[in-house]
C-alpha cells in the first residue's frame, strides 16, 4: 500500500512510532554509554557525600542526610540523560546528514519534536530507575528507607522535567553547528545550575540575598517538587514549581516546532 493511500494520520503515527523505536534501540544498543555511568556516578555520590560527609552532617529537613539527597541525584541524573539524549541524537542525524530524511517526510515538525522528546524521556525514566535501585540500597544499607510521600507528584515532577530538558537538548542541537557547541551548554551552563539547584542542601542554609538569587534556578523548583513527592518537604511552593515546569515545556515546544518550521540550523 502506498503512503498515498494512507490517512496522515497514520502516517503520522507510524512516523512517531518509527521515532521512538529507533531512539529506544540507540539507548539499549549503547546502554555502556547510556545507562551505565549514570548508575556509577551515583554511587560515588553516596559513598562521598552519602557515607562519609552525610555522617558528619546528620540531618537536613529533618531526614537523614542520605534520604535527604536521594531524590536529589535521581533529578540530576533525569535532568543530565534527557538533554545529553536528545542532544546527541538530533545533532547526530544533522551531522550525518540524515536529517533531511524527516524534513522532507509527511510528518507535520511537532510530530519529530514530540518523537525525539519522547526518546529524551525514554532515557530519562530509564535511567532515573537504574538511579532510584541504586539509591534504595544505599538507603538500605544506612538502615533507612525511601518514603514516597505522594506518587502523582514524584511522576509528574519527572515527567516534566524529562520533557523540559529533553526539548532544552533539542533546541540546543538546532543550534549547534560542531561538538563544541553541542557539549557547552551542559558544561557551563546545566551542571552549574543542577549543582545550586538544592540537590545536596537546603537552601534555608543560606543568607537571604543567596536564596533569593536561587530562586530564579528553575532546577531549584524541579528538585523541590520532586523531593516532596517523596518526603514530603520542600523549599519552595510545589504549585509554583509545576507552573513553571508546565511553562517551560510549552514555551519550548513551541519555540522547537517554530526553529524546525523556520529551518534554523537545518538548512544551514
Amino acid at each position: 500500500m502506498s503512503t498515498q493511500a494512507l490517512p496522515l494520520s497514520t502516517i503520522r503515527a507510524i512516523g512517531f512510532r518509527t521515532i521512538i523505536i529507533r531512539e529506544f534501540g540507540r539507548i539499549i544498543r549503547i546502554w555502556g554509554q547510556t545507562l551505565v555511568p549514570s548508575a556509577v556516578t551515583t554511587t560515588l555520590y553516596f559513598v562521598i557525600f552519602g557515607s562519609l560527609v552525610g555522617r558528619r552532617i546528620g540531618e537536613m529537613g529533618g531526614f537523614d542526610y542520605i534520604a535527604y539527597i536521594a531524590p536529589g541525584l535521581i533529578m540530576m541524573s533525569v535532568i543530565t540523560n534527557s538533554y545529553g539524549n536528545v542532544v546527541s541524537s538530533f545533532f547526530g542525524a544533522k551531522f550525518g546528514k540524515h536529517i533531511e530524511e524527516l524534513l522532507v517526510s509527511p510528518m507535520p515538525n511537532w510530530v519529530i519534536v514530540a518523537g525525539y522528546v519522547c526518546g529524551g524521556l525514554l532515557r530519562g525514566m530509564m535511567v532515573g530507575l537504574v538511579v532510584t535501585v541504586v539509591a534504595l540500597v544505599f538507603i538500605w544499607l544506612h538502615s533507612h528507607h525511601l518514603q514516597v510521600h505522594n506518587i502523582g507528584v514524584v511522576l509528574a515532577a519527572v515527567l516534566l522535567t524529562s520533557t523540559v530538558f529533553s526539548l532544552g537538548g533539542l533546541i540546543n542541537a538546532i543550534f549547534a553547528k560542531n561538538f563544541d557547541q553541542v557539549n557547552w551548554i551542559p558544561s557551563f551552563v546545566l551542571t552549574p545550575l543542577t549543582y545550586f539547584g538544592g540537590v545536596f542542601y537546603s537552601i534555608d542554609l543560606l543568607p537571604e540575598w543567596a536564596r533569593q538569587i536561587s530562586m530564579v534556578n528553575p532546577i531549584l523548583h524541579m528538585v523541590n517538587a520532586f523531593r516532596y513527592g517523596f518526603l514530603g518537604t520542600s523549599d519552595v511552593s510545589v504549585a509554583g514549581a509545576f507552573a513553571i515546569m508546565l511553562v517551560f515545556a510549552v514555551g519550548m515546544f513551541a519555540l522547537a516546532v517554530t526553529l524546525l518550521n523556520r529551518g534554523s540550523g537545518t538548512r544551514d
